[in-house]
């Protein structure tokens, strides 16, 4: 058993829209940029037909994959009443999603967690993050951003639409207890696929 870790995590930001991301995994010239991601979540959350198209499930999530711009990652996820993803993170991958129907709500941590090597963080004050997400509303993230998304409504389903690139490598599932961030998994893309 390891003993749990402090640290002090430092303020990340979210790349430039307009600019390829860069570090991490090697990309192509043909990689798309954060700005191409949010244009493509966006156009699809319009999409009525395809919106339309999801099976809602009451109990649980549901989802299509689709074709992403530049090789990237993209899903159609619906939501039930009163469900949530947990707090997760995209590890090497940025991304962006866009509300197509109903309201989500993100909790996130505005901070860089270390990437490798952790199980136990204490997180500092003034690190969360919320928002609301209402129809046609969206937003973009980097690389390792930490975030928990979730459809607060007792009554209608959500609809959004999410993009990733490069896609995802894994994803890091974490518990918060207060101000500490617990590692519990890491899933592989044969775990969701």
């Amino acid at each position: 058993m390891s003993s749990p870790r402090s640290a002090v995590p430092t303020a990340a930001a979210v790349p430039s829209p307009s600019a390829p991301v860069t570090g991490g995994p090697a990309t192509s010239s043909t990689a798309p940029t954060v700005a191409e991601l949010m244009d493509f979540v966006r156009s699809t959350a319009r999409d009525e037909a395809l919106i339309a198209s999801l099976p809602l499930d009451p109990e649980g999530r549901t989802w299509i994959r689709l074709d992403g711009p530049g090789g990237s990652e993209a899903w159609l996820i619906g939501w039930p009443p009163g469900t949530g993803t947990g707090w997760h993170d995209h590890a090497d991958s940025f991304g962006a999603f866009t509300t197509a129907a109903g309201a989500l709500k993100e909790h996130s941590l505005a901070v860089r967690l270390p990437t490798d090597g952790w199980k136990t963080l204490e997180l500092t004050e003034g690190v969360d993050r919320s928002r609301e997400l209402a129809t046609g509303q969206g937003r973009a993230f980097g690389r390792n951003h930490v975030h928990e998304v979730l459809n607060e409504s007792e009554v209608a389903h959500a609809v959004s639409v999410h993009a990733y690139y490069p896609p995802l490598p894994r994803i890091r599932r974490f518990s918060r207890t207060g101000a500490v961030l617990r590692l519990e998994q890491t899933e592989r893309p044969e775990d969701w696929q």
